[in-house]
């Protein structure tokens, strides 16, 4: 038996579409419907009165899919999806795949209670993505490698660590220390190479590192000051002389990264001998007066809710790849000029 789910497939839209085009034809582009009667017809689609119940139910949502639920970043993200759902009357299915061992299973059973899905970075592996992408699953792909194919919406990362680096540098920086995996996701790897680049094309003579970490978290954050903190007895102590193992700056991945650091330093009465930067310009960075690039994190959220309504609506057919811009934000964390004790 022949279902909306098949149609859908069939015709290359969303099964809301579908439900539409017979239900209401006019609010559908007229295009759009004569594809999907055609097809229905093609097909001898029967739908039944009860299936339209369950079709419109079921897939008045979409679903956004992170890597992790954790932190201030999130959250923003959200809200700027919903407050585009919202004016759509659309409900928001959210999902970590943090920890999980059946992503695959997880994902899949989400498509399909949903029109639609937006992935977050590293959240989904790219198999995955393409197998969605193939089975006509709507995409719209968050701060990841765009893909020709699906729609996408992601930061600027160049001009903004540019600026970052050439204010570190008129500050007296030259040795640098990265915080973060630049494997372990799209993210990282973008903001590390971007920081690279611009060092490379300072014309100074630099020196950069990568320290590790296992998260992007504040107590990651404290445990790589520590590791840069570790004197060279191989012992950690609060108060160690850090003239041959501090570097003259520490660009964190992410903010709390950065605030982990900044604490940790500040704890060991060292705060005045590094510079350190965050990435995102989470509230706490305000307040702690951390120097980071800003990300436009709502609308993130906001971006990719609109690219995917134009899909489930019929309004746009080819991919859409927003880039949106950031901004150098400097506070008092990254300047030593004037902070040396007496």
């Amino acid at each position: 038996m022949t279902t909306i789910r098949d149609v859908a497939r069939e015709a290359g839209v969303s099964i809301a579409t579908v439900s539409r085009a017979l239900r209401d034809p006019a609010i559908v582009k007229p295009d759009t419907r004569a594809k999907v009667l055609e097809t229905a017809e093609r097909l001898q689609f029967r739908p039944s009165h009860l299936g339209r119940q369950l079709a419109e139910r079921r897939h008045a949502a979409a679903g956004v899919v992170f890597p992790d639920l954790s932190g201030p970043y999130y959250a923003d993200v959200v809200m700027g999806y919903e407050s585009v759902a919202a004016e759509v009357g659309r409900s928001v299915l959210i999902s970590s795949t943090r920890g999980r061992a059946d992503v695959e299973k997880q994902v899949t059973d989400m498509a399909g209670r949903c029109d639609g899905l937006v992935i977050l970075g590293p959240a989904v592996p790219e198999p995955l993505v393409q197998h969605l992408k193939a089975t006509g699953t709507h995409l719209v792909l968050v701060a990841r490698p765009a893909d020709a194919g699906i729609d996408s919406v992601s930061t600027a990362a160049t001009s903004s660590a540019t600026a970052l680096v050439r204010h570190l540098l008129d500050d007296g920086a030259r040795t640098f220390v990265f915080v973060g995996d630049p494997a372990a996701g799209p993210d990282v790897a973008d903001r590390h190479a971007a920081v690279s680049q611009a060092l490379a094309a300072s014309g100074e003579q630099t020196r950069m590192s990568i320290l590790p970490v296992d998260d992007l978290d504040e107590t990651n954050g404290r445990r790589a000051a520590d590791a840069l903190l570790h004197d060279t007895t191989g012992t950690r102590t609060p108060h160690c002389d850090p003239s041959s193992t501090l570097p003259d700056a520490v660009v964190c991945a992410n903010d709390e990264l950065a605030l982990g650091l900044l604490a940790r330093l500040t704890e060991a009465g060292q705060e005045h001998r590094v510079r350190v930067t965050g990435w995102d310009d989470v509230m706490a960075a305000r307040w702690a007066g951390l120097t980071t690039v800003r990300q436009p994190m709502r609308e993130l959220g906001a971006t990719a809710a609109r690219l995917l309504e134009e899909q489930l609506d019929g309004t746009r057919t080819a991919p859409r790849h927003e880039l949106l811009d950031t901004e150098l934000v400097v506070r008092t964390s990254s300047t030593l000029l004037g902070k040396e004790p007496a």
